[in-house]
């Protein structure tokens, strides 16, 4: 609420003092960042930092003193010339108040505030509160402190809180809340009764406490808010682009729903998503963690640019962990400065230097992955297996590497060169292409004198000496043969023992270059900086072995590709040779032979682990780092400087931060106040359907201010102080609490003034999600299928919505009870979402989606009422119906099965109206003699339609195999026309809603 100061003189007003952020921040933005901002800065000034701005570096606001101020000047002037803003921009002038309101924070010294957002966790609690009615008392009425907060608020604007909700319209809630699902009838009759026994207020709330901590302890619990994170994670179970391929993801989602259940603490939950593998000792679930920023976009399709998508795929690592840890709207800063907020555009770039490091490059194999055995029992054993082969790799390698830089090297002069593709040229001791292409299989021939050797060490270099131009296509040497041509001829070849890299960047063993294989070594599918290999002699050549005369002879074969049978040519390269001993003596080690047999042993074993094949993320080594260089203007193939990793300076990090554990630690540390508020808003927003930070991706000066920032900081204070970052204890709070126990319903005056609840004058009355709308279909009428975890599954949907193009694959719906999985579960394919989830406003998960803004379309009840689920789940529910109600055909009966299923589906009695539409609805189908074709019957197969009907089990529900067309009634049409009756209480507004 802005504070108006009067130009007469209201020194009421004027004497209070002016928040920056509330109050002058907005109308800068409004009015004045467009030209003066991040991005453009007319006139050398910006409004985004105070230095310009303010003295002594500042010349538009002199502080205390509104009449000699620039910037009040400019913008009462009547000169068309002068005024700002612009006329031609900005025809009407500011208002009035807003103008006054500037000249009294100049007044009162122009204070500039850090964005609100930034400043350190704060919250006051009311010592009391001034009741808005009689009959009305904080102290009485408040359970939880956030309730105190609340009244404080409600009774500054002459409101009252509502009374309580009912106890089913408080369990449907927060059973929805808590796990996604709604309560059982049974359950809710159970605890209404137990209500009206109560003989006291504590005994009440024991009940209500009992409720919550049975929630809370539900294996549901961790798919509820999974499906959160997987909105924010992008979740998909294929790869996107064009080709939209599909990957292994589930043990992420696995992952997420155990974290949940287990209540990690939010802190360990983020060190472990983003820096899991960078721990001392990473378990499994450390590794299986990190699939967060893999759930990236791979492009697949031929003739598309390796490092432009592996650089598409960083910069949404980057903007995905700001917004989900920051909110803040920092992918603006990757082509120029922020235009509100204080981020520069090479802070941008020093935040992707923490990120740039990472073994992933864009390849269809998704490398680096683990795989994950559907049996949770096998993970240990199975990870174990890989790591260990993976670190037997890296330290054989290593023992060669190491090697490499201990021991003298000497060029190795080409005395000519050529090659069955392309042309060559002698460049000192280098060797570069000199035009024509080079395609895969092209082979090159390097002679020079014979000298004595042990090894020689290739290198393979950028064509560009200017590491600005880095990286380059990839460059890769597939297969190396030497032989000595002696003086009259005669081709002696030399073998070669082994081969060691200067580091392991993928699957690849760089011994691979002494066979046919194409990966040998070198740089792929890029070349960022210059690689070498070592080829070791088997035997060491000495000057008796070569001759007078005598000549080296290097084939080096070029067989490798990218995507699209892109080759990846040496174009620039040298050799040298080394006549150390110290190789010779390597490959006969005991070392290096026990490194061998352990590298078989564990290759083997890590061969036979079977699983999902899951992405996940590896630094790459030291020695062949990434430089990260500021894209000028956004445009990744327009490099600038080099760029260290850091943190915006805007935070005031005073220790470096240099990885990607470093970063996550400090994103949970107490030095970062918006990783506690944004985690926090984002759950009163799950609850209450709207954040008290509206804007859940955007904290910043264009994000929307808090409701109520006391509130806000309280939670966030009660989360990361009070509960240690968890989640369970938050969730409990608020939900016992009286502002959440309030009932939805509101008089019109209430809602007429408070439309959107953001006073929290009543309870929260919002649309389920896309997922719970299905899930609750599938739980009403007995269907659901309570298996937690595993692979994605692809449940009934209209034919032709999947047609995947590039590949046979087919959308195919399990057999038995499999179809009936809870929503989170679906297979999501990103360019083609499951259809029901879409028109109830689920993202497609491309990028990060930090909310979803509700619609409300015809289209949504086309879904309700004609999806395949809905209909089958409507069949089933009639059934239950008819089971609970009894089995006479008549028009009584059925309308005791109506009021049934109205309950089982929203947990209330139906009205008087309510009841007489629905069975007038079910006569008049009856009378229309519909038949089992009207409800899809076509579909079924004749399993579906059979006769028997299984006795049903005691506690109401039904299975699966008792749901039949034919088996709800004897009377086949009055079985149809309460099916479509189902059908239409699920598309009930009170069925939607919480």
């Amino acid at each position: 609420m802005l504070v108006l100061v009067s130009s007469t003189g209201n020194r009421a007003n004027a004497e209070r003092p002016i928040d920056f952020n509330e109050q002058i921040r907005p109308i800068l933005t409004r009015h004045c960042t467009s030209c003066h901002g991040g991005v453009k800065q007319a006139g050398d000034l910006s409004f985004v930092y105070a230095e310009q701005v303010l003295p002594p570096d500042g010349w538009v606001i002199e502080p205390g003193d509104p009449d000699a101020s620039l910037l009040i000047e400019r913008i009462k002037s009547d000169d068309p010339d002068e005024r700002m803003p612009p006329v031609q921009e900005h025809p009407d002038p500011l208002p009035a108040e807003e103008i006054e309101l500037l000249e009294e924070w100049i007044r009162q010294g122009a204070p500039w505030g850090g964005l609100w957002s930034l400043q350190p966790l704060k919250s006051t609690m009311p010592e009391g509160a001034d009741a808005a009615e009689p009959d009305h008392d904080a102290a009485d009425w408040a359970r939880q402190p956030l309730d105190r907060l609340v009244y404080q608020r409600l009774a500054g604007h002459g409101l009252a809180p509502s009374p309580e909700a009912a106890g089913e319209e408080w369990l449907r809630r927060v059973s929805f809340d808590l796990i996604g699902l709604p309560p059982s009838m049974q359950r809710v009759d159970r605890f209404t009764r137990a209500l009206r026994r109560a003989d006291s207020a504590a005994a009440r709330e024991t009940l209500y406490q009992r409720q919550v901590d049975r929630l809370l302890a539900s294996e549901r619990f961790g798919e509820r808010w999974a499906s959160v994170w997987m909105d924010l994670a992008r979740y998909a179970d294929s790869k996107g682009f064009e080709k939209d391929p599909h990957r292994d993801m589930w043990p992420y989602r696995d992952w997420l729903i155990g974290a949940f259940n287990d209540d990690m603490p939010y802190d360990q939950f983020t060190i472990r998503q983003l820096a899991g593998d960078l721990l001392d000792n990473p378990t499994p679930d450390d590794l299986i963690a990190t699939a967060f920023h893999r759930n990236t976009q791979t492009n697949t399709e031929g003739g598309t640019d390796d490092e432009e998508f592996r650089v598409a795929a960083l910069i949404d690592r980057i903007n995905t962990t700001w917004t989900v840890w920051q909110a803040t709207t920092f992918g603006c800063v990757q082509c120029h400065s922020h235009p509100y907020d204080a981020f520069k555009h090479e802070e941008y770039y020093a935040c992707m230097a923490i990120l740039n490091d990472s073994l992933d490059a864009d390849l269809a194999s998704d490398y680096p992955t683990l795989k994950i055995p559907a049996d949770p029992e096998k993970i240990p054993t199975a990870v174990d297996a890989q790591r260990t082969y993976q670190r037997l790799r890296v330290d054989r390698n290593q023992l060669g590497s190491d090697l490499a830089t201990d021991v003298p090297w000497s060029p190795l002069v080409p005395r000519s060169v050529s090659s069955t593709e392309g042309e060559l040229r002698i460049d000192g001791d280098h060797v570069r292409t000199a035009g024509g292409t080079f395609p895969p299989g092209v082979r090159y021939t390097v002679q020079a004198d014979g000298q004595p050797l042990t090894a020689l060490r290739v290198e393979i270099l950028p064509e560009s000496d200017d590491p600005v131009d880095w990286p380059e296509q990839g460059s890769v040497l597939s297969q190396f043969k030497l032989s000595l041509v002696k003086a009259d001829q005669t081709i002696v070849p030399v073998e070669i023992a082994d081969v060691f890299a200067d580091a392991l960047t993928g699957p690849e063993d760089p011994r691979s270059s002494l066979d046919k294989k194409a990966d040998g070594v070198g740089g792929y599918p890029k070349l960022h900086r210059p690689r070498w290999a070592v080829f070791v002699l088997r035997h060491r050549l000495t000057g008796d072995d070569i001759g007078p005369d005598a000549m080296l002879r290097l084939e080096m074969v070029q067989s490798n590709s990218v995507t699209g049978n892109l080759a990846t040519p040496i174009r620039h390269f040298r050799w040298d040779r080394c006549d150390d001993d110290a190789w010779t003596e390597l490959i006969g080690s005991q070392e290096l032979a026990e490194a061998d047999r352990a590298l078989a042993q564990a290759k083997k074993i890590a061969g036979q682990v079977r699983g999902a094949s899951l992405p996940v993320m590896q630094t790459r080594d030291a020695a062949v780092s990434r430089a990260t260089r500021q894209f000028i203007r956004g445009n990744w193939l327009d490099r600038g400087e080099e760029i260290p990793p850091g943190i915006p300076a805007v935070f005031g990090v005073e220790e470096p931060v240099r990885d990607r554990l470093e970063f996550a630690r400090w994103l949970v540390s107490d030095d970062n106040p918006l990783a506690a508020r944004v985690w926090a808003n984002r759950i009163w927003a799950e609850l209450f359907g709207i954040g008290l930070v509206e804007t859940l991706e955007d904290f910043g000066s264009s994000g929307t201010q808090p409701f109520d920032r006391n509130l806000l900081d309280h939670l966030a204070i009660r989360l990361r102080d009070g509960h240690g970052w968890r989640l369970k204890p938050l969730l409990r709070e608020i939900v016992l609490s009286s502002v959440y126990r309030q009932t939805s319903a509101a008089p019109k005056s209430l809602r007429e003034q408070d439309p959107r609840n953001l006073m929290l004058a009543r309870g929260p009355r919002t649309r389920l999600t896309a997922e719970m709308i299905r899930d609750q279909a599938l739980a009403v009428s007995g269907l659901l299928e309570d298996q937690i975890g595993g692979p994605s599954v692809m449940p009934p949907q209209p034919d032709g919505v999947w047609q995947t193009v590039y590949s046979g694959a087919q959308w195919k719906t399990p057999e038995g009870a499999g179809k009936y999985r809870r929503g989170l579960y679906t297979y999501w394919r990103r360019t083609s979402p499951y259809p029901s989830f879409l028109m109830f406003d689920s993202p497609t998960r491309d990028l990060c989606s930090a909310r979803r803004i509700a619609t409300n379309t015809p289209l949504q009840a086309l879904v309700t009422l004609n999806d395949p689920v809905y209909v089958e789940c409507g069949r089933a529910l009639a059934a239950r119906a008819v089971d609970a109600a009894g089995d006479a055909a008549g028009a009584e009966d059925a309308g005791a099965a109506i009021e049934w299923m109205y309950r089982a589906v929203t947990q209330r009695t139906p009205g008087r109206v309510e009841i007489d539409e629905l069975k007038q609805l079910y006569n008049d189908l009856g009378a229309e003699d519909l038949g089992a074709e009207d409800l899809g019957a076509e579909d079924l197969g004749a399993e579906d339609l059979g006769a028997e009907t299984p006795e049903a089990p005691a506690d109401g529900s039904i299975t699966a195999d008792a749901i039949t067309a034919d088996a709800i009634t004897a009377d086949a049409i009055d079985a149809d026309a309460l099916a479509i009756v189902a059908n239409t209480i699920l598309n009930l507004d009170r069925a939607v809603t919480k």
